[in-house]
């Protein structure tokens, strides 16, 4: 389209014309002055798992590559922070919970796997009314999740599931936990191939 082309448009047209081209200008320098944004890796892998019914949760910041594979914090409210650092020595760190007067199991769960049989004990106690895991409530961002051991009562059994993608070129290593109290014994987990979401009870 020449100058001339352009001079004998009609007026509403050539109106539509300009104002095209200056939103394209105006487009493209907001573009240029908007900045690059850099694709970041989430800490948690899985979304909330069904909190209220399941306890399965998603965790910030638990991460491999430390050494050694946890830590166990005893806070001053009497709960308890336990930070993964490596998907390993799961019978450790349940040995050095009980240690600490906590009946607990705890087991990792790959990707694609869950525990057998299920349920693993003949009850669980509602999540509202042994609340094992504690939800944090904001002011508590350290890595880790808490539990608070004292909803155990004699004759009951905490079960922390963790669902872990052990990856080796992946430091995100746990995914979600599944935090609930039974009463009774519970059964060992045997590990099977399943389809359904991780923790999935």
């Amino acid at each position: 389209m020449t100058w001339n082309d352009e001079r004998d448009l009609p007026e509403g047209r050539h109106r539509l014309l300009k104002e095209f081209v200056m939103t394209e200008i105006e487009h493209k320098a907001q573009k240029a002055r908007a900045p690059r944004r850099r694709l970041l890796r989430p800490a948690v892998l899985a979304p909330v798992l069904g909190l209220a019914a399941a306890a399965a949760v998603a965790l910030p910041l638990l991460v491999g590559g430390g050494d050694p594979a946890y830590a166990v914090t005893d806070n001053p409210d009497g709960t308890v922070r336990i930070q993964i650092n490596e998907v390993r020595d799961a019978d450790k760190l349940e040995a050095d919970l009980r240690a600490k007067g906590m009946s607990v199991v705890v087991d990792y769960v790959p990707k694609g796997k869950k525990c057998s049989p299920q349920p693993r004990a003949a009850r669980f106690l509602p999540e509202e009314e042994a609340p094992l895991y504690v939800v944090p409530d904001g002011k508590d961002d350290g890595p880790g999740f808490v539990i608070d051991p004292r909803v155990i009562k004699d004759g009951q059994t905490g079960v922390l599931e963790f669902s872990v993608f052990d990856d080796p070129d992946d430091p995100v290593r746990v995914a979600a936990i599944w935090a609930r109290v039974a009463e009774g014994a519970v059964a060992d987990c045997t590990l099977v191939d399943t389809t359904e979401p991780p923790l999935s009870h």
